[in-house]
């Protein structure tokens, strides 16, 4: 133990003898060790940590198949049938997320609200703050109006009053008493601040067997249950109720999920690239301050030397560097945390709901331990080639050598090092670069649409004036009436489908009358309910036919436009005007197609090979009186201006606000914000990436400078003798630029055939690209060029100070 302290005051003392490179060691550690805690930060909070309810590894989700797709939205009734049937399973409860226009108490906002059904909070293990979850009779049609509010609401709109039992919120012109408050942060998906019994919902969605309107089914498996033993016996089950109703279940499947897996999604291959990034990262920090320890362990033969002279063993000499290169290592993780805690926080703030469970992530114990390990091994790693190179053995060379140490394997290891860091330079440079040509693909992409001088938002009509099919008709009409009056406003009406936000839902179809057989298995389209002047609103270009007009009316023949997509797979030799579409397992319809327009990117700007992209436009007006109250809430409106939206919402505000100030507006984006959104994707890893780059690509310029000024340094005497004889400056400067760029060209050479494997066989990274292969050569040819012009300055730059050296100065030196 002696020894060990002794070893460590002397490392110390000796550190502070050379506080410019104890400053270059510990920033450059700093930076590789904090990028890789943040990452990691993330990952922990994202994946490794156990979701926040009780066992949670026994929660799944419960969802239904059909030939189209892999995952749909549960039927009501089926979801009853199973809750009565299923043994694999302790609890089973379902729930509804929909936005609601909270108007009571408080202002008039538009709020995330979720219906539930009995059982809901005690299936995930959550005990309330206050009060109850909602009972089975009061979860069914007819049940008592009861609600359970947020923490966040009950602090807001209630200051946190014990009292607040008993209390009422009204909720889409509806009042509920208040039964119980969910606990400080509790979440699944999303924030929501009321929750209402599912059993309570139009009896049109829940009566429905065929219906999969948006209800998702949460269950938990009994002790000792696998997910694959709950899957048999859900598959089971549904197998007879496919049975028992063939008309509205044939085809359907089950697949039981991980609740865990279907919140992080494919959060993993994001992650999980940019946690090898910042790997590469530190990889590139060891070998640049490796690197200085060699130069500095070089300078120090002499010294070894002595302490070898006076008995010191090779062992403890390797302890001693080892030990500087842990307090080094150790030094930087410190700085590296506060480095990862601000860079993790700006991060997040920046870039919003970006990450699933970013509430979660956080420097805590299991990350601290992280940061601990790797700066451990890290010491250890960068600090093992001047150790072993300390084993020096014939201490008398080294006496004679006069410090200078410099020889052929010392040399090479240095050589090595700056090969490593230029391949793994350019590795992280070809990511970042495939990225960024990415993004600029996507921005030239045709959406289908003009998202210049486009504003949208939606409108919580107010409910005095929607208690009817007919009167909430004549409430819409009058606002988008009123808001197409306002000074600066060109077009504008209603779509309950923003494009490139995904918004689009699917339904199965038939054309003419050809239904087929199982409506599980029949092809779908994607329908939208837009107004008759949206097509102008948007500027969608007309192929055949006519858009919809304002004759198309609940009181006239059904009509649709399809998109020019569907036109060619269903019409390829044929005009599809005047055939009929029916849609829905309800069977809207038939409607006659009155025109094809163009094709409009719905899910994103990379949306192209995504299947059942077959697009349907219906007039908002035509929708049957029994779906009004569904359809007519979800409507957005579009409105085209050439004005800003500082200066035209502000307007539309005060005309809303004059016909009633229970009427919340909320969701209010441009379509630039939206089509920015659309590529959130491919930029988050985009800029992490690149900065780990430019990172990257400034630890390389840094050793390279490091390893030429050494030797710059080391052949002082040479570089006098050469220019003594006659050499000019010129031949002294290739002489040290011509050598070290082999090196760098050696190092580009490498790197390129890492990055060529790396990003073929990487899935997390090719499938984020759009546009372009992920060998592109122009990519490969730019950052290449760009390292090698980074990595000539950092060679000239020392080289240039070498050319300056006095011969008679130089001669002098020892």
């Amino acid at each position: 133990m002696n020894g060990f302290f002794q070893d460590l005051r002397f490392a110390l003392r000796q550190l502070r003898k050379s506080p410019g490179f104890t400053a270059v060691a510990i920033v450059t550690l700093a930076l590789g060790i904090g990028a890789n805690t943040g990452i990691f930060s993330v990952v922990e909070g994202v994946l490794l940590a156990p979701l926040r309810y009780f066992q949670p590894d026994r929660l799944v989700m419960v969802w239904e198949t059909n030939p189209r797709f892999p995952r749909v939205w549960d039927s009501y009734p089926n979801f009853q049938d199973w809750q009565r049937s299923a043994r694999s399973f302790q609890q089973m409860a379902a729930f509804r997320q929909q936005g609601v226009d909270l108007t009571s108490p408080g202002a008039p906002s538009h709020v995330n609200s979720s219906q539930v059904s009995a059982g809901f909070f005690s299936t995930l293990g959550m005990e309330l703050t206050l009060g109850r979850e909602f009972t089975h009779p009061e979860d069914q049609h007819g049940g008592a109006p009861v609600a359970v509010i947020s923490d966040r609401l009950w602090r807001e709109r209630f200051a946190g009053n014990q009292e607040v039992l008993g209390k009422s919120v009204t909720v889409d012109g509806g009042s509920y008493s208040i039964v119980g408050v969910a606990p400080a942060g509790f979440r699944l998906e999303e924030d929501v601040d009321v929750y209402t019994p599912l059993g309570q919902l139009d009896p049109l969605i829940l009566n429905d067997r065929a219906s999969h309107d948006g209800i998702f089914t949460l269950a938990r498996l009994k002790l000792g249950v696998s997910v694959s033993q709950g899957q048999v016996e859900m598959s089971t089950i549904q197998n007879r109720l496919d049975r028992l109703y063939p008309d509205d279940n044939r085809d359907l499947g089950i697949y039981v999920e991980q609740l865990k897996q279907v919140i992080v999604g494919d959060a993993w291959q994001t992650l999980g690239l940019l946690l090898g990034a910042v790997g590469l990262v530190l990889l590139i920090g060891c070998a640049n301050v490796a690197n200085l320890l060699l130069a500095r362990s070089a300078a120090r033969n002499r010294e070894f030397a002595i302490r070898s002279a006076l008995g010191a063993n090779r062992a403890r000499l390797a302890r001693q560097l080892l030990t500087e290169s842990v307090i080094l290592s150790l030094a930087g993780a410190s700085l590296g945390i506060v480095i990862a805690f601000f860079g993790i926080r700006s991060v997040l703030a920046a870039m919003p709901g970006i990450l699933p469970r970013s509430e979660d992530v956080r420097v805590n114990a299991p990350v601290l331990l992280y940061t601990l390990t790797v700066s451990l091994v890290v010491g250890i790693l960068f600090g093992l080639a001047p150790a072993l190179k300390s084993w020096s053995p014939d201490p008398q060379t080294s006496l004679k050598e006069g410090g200078r140490g410099s020889t052929v394997v010392h040399r090479r290891v240095q050589s090595s090092f700056v090969i490593v860091q230029v391949a793994l330079t350019l590795v992280l440079l070809v990511g970042a670069g495939l990225l960024f040509r990415t993004i600029l693909h996507l921005q030239n992409v045709n959406p289908g649409f003009e998202t210049k001088n486009v504003i949208t938002f939606k409108v919580g009509v107010s409910h005095s004036l929607t208690r009817t099919p007919s009167t909430t008709r004549v409430a819409y009409q009058q606002l988008i009436e009123r808001i197409r009056q306002i000074p600066g406003v060109q077009a504008a009406d209603f779509t309950t489908a923003i494009p490139l936000t995904g918004q689009g839902g699917y339904l199965p179809f038939w054309l003419d009358s050809k239904k087929p057989e199982s409506l599980q298995g029949a092809p779908r389209l994607q329908w939208f309910l837009t107004g008759p002047d949206y097509f102008r609103t948007m500027d969608i270009p007309l192929l055949q036919g006519r858009f919809l007009s304002d004759e198309d009316t609940a009181k006239s023949p059904c009509v649709a436009v399809i998109d020019s997509e569907f036109a060619h797979r269903f019409f390829p030799d044929r005009k599809p005007i005047g055939h009929t579409i029916t849609a829905g397992f309800a069977a809207f319809g038939p409607c006659t197609i009155v025109g094809v327009v163009g094709h409009v990117k719905d899910a994103g700007l990379n949306d192209a090979g995504l299947p059942n992209q077959n697009q349907t436009y219906y007039s908002l007006y035509q929708v049957p009186d029994k779906w009004v109250p569904l359809n007519y809430p979800d409507a957005s409106i579009i409105v085209r201006s050439p004005l800003d939206a500082a200066t035209v919402i502000p307007a539309i505000k005060a005309m809303v606000y004059q016909a009633g100030n229970d009427q919340p507006i909320y969701n209010v984006q441009t379509m630039r914000q939206i089509v920015a959104d659309s590529m959130s994707e491919q930029r988050f890893p985009m800029i992490l990436l690149g900065a780990f780059a430019v990172l990257a690509l400034l630890l390389a310029a840094v050793g390279i400078y490091g390893t030429i000024s050494y030797s710059v340094t080391q052949r002082v005497q040479e570089i006098g003798i050469r220019m003594a004889l006659g050499a000019d400056k010129g031949n002294v400067l290739r002489l040290f630029i011509g050598r070290e760029l082999r090196l760098v060209l050696a190092g580009v050479a490498a790197g390129a055939v890492g990055a060529l494997i790396l990003t073929r066989t990487l899935s997390s990274l090719s499938h984020l690209l759009y546009g372009i292969g992920s060998s592109d050569p122009l990519t490969f040819a730019v950052v290449s060029i760009l390292l090698i012009g980074v990595a000539a300055l950092a060679c000239y730059l020392p080289a240039r100070r070498a050319v300056k050296v006095d011969p008679m100065v130089a001669l002098r030196s020892e």
